[in-house]
């Protein structure tokens, strides 16, 4: 099957380890299989973890909530993502090789900075009584994958805790702010290390690009004895920031003594929409997030940000994980119960489940052939309406769309205009860097 775009272009990225995190979040794995859902490489039906794994995909990542079901016992949907389900997706990536990573949201159904909702069966706890039971259910959940073959290399406390988590109890705003969020962390970083004391441990937050928010989150718990191995980060380019915001602040927080990796990223790979739900990446986000909605746009996303944490100056930037990849669209496995997907525009495989050019990325950043980004065009070309005399106001920067499906925004040096542009009604033009063009129309 042929799409725009779909010859990506990946050139390799210095300073890669050869255990650098390829990772990708299978969450919604268990809940497509069993309502249908096939995955195909080259035509040929395969193991979705299968495919991943030959694209160059070397961890996995689930989400665990706690019980994800009503009042009446129906499923919640989102992929009804229990520790039993999520286990047996962990044993298979591991019967492949694959390392994985546990998500912890310590909820009944999707945490995140704008709500960290208690399990049902926890509402009526606080203090003591709560930080028993998230080490219980921590260490439970840990023991039974690891009877399961299952037991994960790195477990994070908390999906997105940038306003804490287990609400109010671990509200940062809430009444014990910092310190009580940090009393629950270290309960289930606890359990972890009885566990085992080789299991990573991760503190997870969103807006990857904003600085501020971590230097202000990181000196609050650390200062307070926080137990915790990795920095978490979630970054997705259409809402978290510029590529080199994201940079500055991976290189900011390096001083925390901690390693370092992307939780969640994804980029779209169409505008199409299969399924009839509304699509949370659309047109305008192409231009925010700065590459075109292409499989080669895809990977040129990808690959750009596996860069900026390879780049980490202290070297302890581990890798990345893609949300959701293998998210395609099939009855049943919504976002919600009864309801459609919002993400399948931004999968590793197309509609139907065959893998995706993009995939590749994860493999052709070792090679050593590099392919040079050439300009292709400029995306919104302007037409500036002035009066007589007056002399327009032209942008610092403008944006280029490149052979690699990026959009750049760049920093222009315009020619001079002449006065008698400015003093005759019509319309005339205006070049900036002796090749780009923009139209601009004088008016009395």
């Amino acid at each position: 099957m042929g799409f725009p775009g779909s010859q990506v272009m990946a050139n390799h990225v210095e300073n890669l380890s050869p255990d650098f995190i390829k990772g990708v979040d299978i969450s919604m794995l268990y809940e497509i299989e069993a309502n249908g859902g096939k995955f195909y490489d080259n035509g040929i039906e395969k193991d979705a973890l299968q495919i991943l794994k030959d694209y160059g995909v070397n961890w996995i990542r689930v989400r665990i909530w706690n019980d994800p079901t009503d009042e009446n016992g129906k499923p919640l949907g989102g992929g009804n993502c229990d520790y039993i389900k999520m286990t047996e997706l962990a044993r298979r990536a591991k019967t492949l090789g694959m390392k994985v990573l546990v998500d912890f949201h310590y909820s009944d159904w999707w945490a995140d900075p704008g709500k960290q909702n208690k399990p049902d069966s926890w509402k009526n706890l606080e203090g003591a009584s709560l930080a028993n039971a998230v080490a219980d259910f921590t260490y439970e959940v840990l023991k039974y994958m690891e009877d399961n073959d299952a037991l994960p290399d790195m477990v994070q406390l908390g999906n997105e805790v940038n306003n804490g988590f287990l609400w109010p109890d671990g509200k940062i705003a809430g009444e014990g702010g910092f310190d009580s969020f940090v009393t629950l962390f270290n309960a289930g970083a606890q359990a972890v290390r009885k566990i085992s004391k080789d299991i990573k441990i991760a503190l997870h937050l969103a807006e990857g690009g904003n600085s501020d928010l971590f230097e202000w989150f990181l000196g609050n718990v650390t200062t307070r004895g926080i137990d915790f191995d990795v920095i978490g980060i979630s970054y997705y380019p259409y809402w978290h920031g510029t590529l080199e915001e994201l940079k500055s602040n991976l290189n900011n927080i390096e001083k925390y003594d901690k390693e370092i990796a992307i939780f969640e990223t994804a980029y779209a790979w169409t505008l199409e929409d299969a399924d009839g739900h509304p699509n949370i990446f659309g047109p305008d986000m192409e231009i925010t997030g700065g590459y075109k909605a292409t499989p080669r746009g895809q990977a040129t996303a990808i690959r750009e940000i596996m860069e900026a944490v390879a780049q980490v100056t202290s070297g302890r930037g581990l890798g990345i994980f893609y949300w959701e990849g293998c998210w395609i669209p099939v009855k049943g496995a919504g976002w919600k119960f009864g309801e459609g997907n919002p993400w399948e525009n931004q999968a590793l495989f197309d509609f139907k489940g065959h893998a995706l050019p993009s995939l590749r990325v994860f493999n052709l950043i070792y090679e050593e052939d590099y392919i040079e980004s050439e300009f292709r065009e400029i995306i919104s070309p302007l037409n500036i309406k002035i009066f007589l005399g007056e002399s327009p106001a032209l942008p610092e920067k403008i944006k280029i769309l490149f052979s690699d499906d990026s959009i750049r925004s760049l920093p222009v040096k315009w020619e001079h205009i002449e006065e008698e542009f400015l003093t005759s009604p019509g319309e005339f033009q205006v070049e900036a860097e002796g090749r780009i063009k923009f139209a601009y129309s004088g008016k009395i």
